[in-house]
């Protein structure tokens, strides 16, 4: 299939583009610099005839945020998602899918969600998530639409474990507060496969929780990160210290989320690596 690939710098964009070439689809890649053309040269060099549009643009949110920062974190998911969708609807030759990212910080911390849920959360992340889903959802009155809520992404010396890591293997690892707070992860092999699994499954339409299969908790996803290295987590790092550094960004690591992958699991998605413990093994004992 021809796949044109927005936001494809990224750990999850470098790993995802490895995977759809291994199947022998033929990229697009499209950076940054691509957005400045007109709409219509957008079009024509980017979306039109492609046969599925894969958009995973949208800055990082592990950062402190200012005013400034979350401007940018609009701009580079909102109004980048909304060129994307105006040339899918302008394109004579229409994708047959748009594939867009977003993530499970739509969800509040108060239960576990399926993707039927509408508990959602009330702070800037989640708004944000909600619109830039809004944003992707125009497009189905053209194609085929599926937006991806991917929980914390985990692979070695990249992502989360980049900076989550180092000091687990120094034994000064620490929980966040009580460590009670849901964790959704995925392993970047089981993400790229859900990527391969959406685009053969026209069936599949509309939210996907692009998780594992077991969410865990701070606390035990401390636990088996200590564990790989052999070393006790005896610390723990308390909220307001992380709110007095991140600022308004230290909802990221704060807030808990427990989402379940539902509608992968009922469509016949096999998870590699379905549990913490396995991902970790998978990541670090090969």
């Amino acid at each position: 299939m021809n796949i044109a690939l927005f936001g494809a710098s990224g750990f999850i964009g470098n790993h995802l583009k490895m995977a759809l070439r291994s199947h022998d689809h033929v990229l697009t890649i499209v950076n940054r610099e691509g957005f400045a053309k007109s709409d219509a040269d957008f079009c024509a060099n980017y979306v039109n005839g492609q046969d599925i549009v894969i958009n995973l643009t949208g800055a990082p949110v592990s950062r402190k945020w200012n005013t400034a920062y979350k401007n940018e974190l609009y701009d580079s998911r909102i109004l980048t998602t909304r060129k994307i969708v105006k040339a899918i609807l302008d394109a004579p030759d229409t994708p047959k899918c748009l594939i867009s990212a977003s993530g499970v910080d739509v969800y509040n911390d108060k239960n576990k969600h399926t993707e039927e849920s509408l508990g959602f959360a009330d702070n800037f992340l989640a708004k944000l998530c909600q619109e830039w889903e809004s944003e992707a959802m125009i497009a189905d009155s053209s194609c085929r639409v599926v937006i991806l809520r991917m929980g914390v992404v985990l692979a070695k010396d990249e992502g989360a474990l980049e900076k989550l890591a180092p000091p687990f293997k120094k034994g000064i690892g620490a929980r966040i507060g009580n460590g009670n707070q849901g964790v959704s992860w995925i392993h970047i092999d089981d993400l790229t496969e859900i990527f391969l699994f959406v685009i053969n499954h026209p069936e599949i339409v509309g939210v996907v929780n692009a998780v594992g299969e077991y969410p865990t908790d701070n606390y035990l996803f401390s636990e088996s990160l200590g564990k790989m290295f052999e070393q006790p987590v005896y610390f723990s790092i308390p909220k307001f210290l992380l709110k007095l550094i991140y600022g308004e960004g230290a909802v990221v690591l704060i807030d808990g989320k427990k989402a379940l992958p539902e509608k992968l699991l009922k469509n016949g998605f096999k998870f590699q690596y379905p549990s913490i413990d396995k991902a970790l093994l998978g990541i670090y004992r090969k």
